[in-house]
């Protein structure tokens, strides 16, 4: 696209949007220039009308005139129209399977396969010319697909899915492929890290089955990631698990902030990837223990440490070393959900390193279920490791996650393959810790998690709780979906967010989702308890699940129509004091 390549031998590309309104035409330029200086390769620009997609022809003009060549998409929702003008002035074209030739109304319908077939011709009718427009003008595409926009056709037959979701993008790729087309992306994106990365890794796999000629690049991306730490976490467990897999070929973390601060938290993925993994695929050519298309939990027997049960149904265990127990042990009890709950050096935790099949074999032959963890020592990269330990370990006995393969304090000594040696930079030992425990609990591996990559006792106990939480592992406080600005958005983002969250933090496993148009909102708002929405300038629309209950509601007062229908549905509690450790 444009001066940049994707994918093959290539590096993994940084991507990012714009948030202002695709008109204003001096404000669109500024925003592409400044993320092109952070370092972004390739910059999104909201093209919701055919005016907007028409404006972009100044905005290329404005950015050539002030020697900046970043590729520039034009991100395409429900008008074929503006994705038509749009093919004439940019470098890509962003195009939504789930909604660029069909209206969702949520509706239930049975197709019959002729009906299914007529559908998909009235699709090849709409999709056909922008394909053939792109093609003459020799730029490319990406088939998008959202797990929160899929059409009602594809919902009534594959259901709300991985598979649904692949399904909704090769029925594009094959229209394209069919007029001889090829200079296509597909991205699997979703708010849910489990689900996207299930629909990254069936895709693959359905392309692998197709063949050689449909190895086509990915794009990867947590959808409504939100702000601050726990965005940063759900991205890296999303992102950072796919790219540790081999799979993906440019990325974007999707931020309720300004553009540019996505741009190094990417840079930072990748550099973590490229020095801790090299590379998970083969997992030594064991045998998985795990199905990779659906989750499921690695089912063990449940056993007791330290008056604390874990394995089984039980919850997920955060786990702390003696010393940073014996840090913060005189005000425990006033740390609410944030507490340790087992301690390293009294849980007789069993250390093997996966390869020993001697060592294994004896932990196999215990009557007893033990708690079994991979050695400090070894040199393998973790996420290779757990999942060889979970393949040889019988599955009763319980596993401990870790972060890292070396320890905190173990700062001056040699650096493992395991992991890259602990840093002073915060944000990498968020990233790698995310990604590596965050991908095993998305495997379904794993019924405790140690954080000792960050020594400091308070951040590693944050940072262990808000992994399993960003992961579905264990739901200790408000869960939030929040979408990125762009042009689309209807009111500010960030302080509405901010509103939102001071508002409702302390209601413990509410979901809420805040989402600044209609493009993913209600799909996105399927697995939400409430949701959000920009229905009109200065105008919101709340939602309890995907459906619609209040409309048309003044921007001012919509924070407390927002608690007043938490409270008409039983979800609301007054706000207990209580101490969590400050983010970094």
């Amino acid at each position: 696209m444009g001066n940049v390549e994707v994918g093959g031998d290539n590096p993994i590309r940084v991507q990012s949007m714009i948030t202002c309104d695709t008109m204003d035409t001096e404000a669109a330029i500024q925003q592409t220039v400044e993320l092109a200086e952070a370092g972004c390769e390739i910059v999104r620009i909201t093209a919701p009308t055919v005016k907007d997609a028409r404006n972009l022809e100044h905005i290329g003009k404005g950015l050539r005139e002030r020697t900046c060549n970043v590729p520039i998409v034009a991100d395409i929702h429900f008008k074929p129209e503006a994705a038509i003008e749009a093919a004439k002035w940019v470098e890509k074209v962003r195009i939504n399977p789930g909604n660029y030739a069909d209206s969702k109304k949520f509706a239930i319908r049975e197709y019959t396969d002729e009906q299914y077939e007529a559908e998909l011709n009235r699709i090849r009718e709409r999709f056909s010319p922008l394909v053939e427009l792109c093609k003459t003008r020799g730029i490319a595409m990406r088939i998008g697909t959202n797990h929160g926009s899929l059409s009602d056709r594809i919902l009534n037959r594959y259901g709300d899915t991985p598979l649904g979701m692949v399904e909704s993008a090769l029925e594009f790729a094959r229209i394209a492929r069919d007029l001889e087309y090829h200079d296509f992306v597909f991205s699997m994106k979703a708010s849910n890290p489990k689900v996207m990365i299930a629909a990254y890794r069936l895709l693959v796999a359905r392309l692998n089955e197709l063949g050689p000629e449909w190895n086509y690049p990915l794009h990867l991306g947590v959808t409504e990631a939100g702000e601050g730490e726990d965005a940063r976490i759900k991205s890296a467990i999303g992102i950072g698990s796919l790219l540790a897999d081999g799979i993906g070929d440019t990325i974007r973390v999707s931020l309720t902030e300004d553009s540019p601060h996505e741009i190094p938290v990417a840079k930072a993925l990748i550099k973590n990837i490229t020095k801790t993994s090299g590379s998970q695929l083969s997992t030594l050519n064991s045998q998985l223990s795990f199905d990779p298309f659906s989750y499921h939990r690695h089912v063990t027997e449940k056993i007791e440490r330290g008056g604390v049960k874990l394995g089984g149904d039980e919850l997920i265990r955060v786990v702390v070393p003696q010393a940073n127990f014996d840090k913060i042990a005189h005000k425990i009890d006033k740390m609410g959900d944030y507490k340790p709950e087992i301690v390293y050096e009294g849980a007789e935790i069993r250390e093997v390193d996966p390869r020993d099949h001697g060592a294994v074999a004896r932990i196999n032959q215990n009557s007893t279920p033990q708690l079994v963890t991979v050695r400090d020592d070894v040199d393998l990269p973790v996420i290779a490791a757990f999942r060889l330990l979970a393949a040889k370990l019988q599955a009763r006995h319980p596993i401990l996650l870790k972060d890292t393969l070396v320890r905190a304090v173990d700062l001056n000594g040699p650096g493992r393959l395991g992991s890259i040696a602990p840093t002073p930079d915060f944000l990498a030992r968020l990233l790698t810790a995310s990604t590596n425990i965050g991908s095993l609990l998305c495997d379904g591996i794993g019924d405790a998690i140690l954080v000792q990559g960050e020594e400091a006792p308070g951040q590693a106990l944050r940072l262990s709780y808000n992994i399993l939480q960003a992961a579905g592992s264990r739901i200790f406080k408000t869960d939030y979906v929040a979408c990125p600005s762009c042009g689309r958005t209807l009111f500010n983002l960030q302080t509405t967010t901010a509103k939102i969250k001071a508002a409702t933090s302390h209601l413990k496993g509410v979901k809420i989702a805040i989402m600044g148009c209609i493009v993913n909102g209600p799909g996105e708002m399927a697995d939400a308890d409430f949701g959000y929405v920009g229905g009109a300038s200065g105008k919101v629309n709340l939602y309890v699940g995907k459906t619609a209950v209040k409309f048309n509601i003044p921007e001012a007062q919509a924070v407390d129509r927002l608690k007043d229908l938490i409270r008409e549905h039983g979800k609301w509690a007054e706000r207990v004091k209580s101490v969590v450790p400050e983010p970094a």
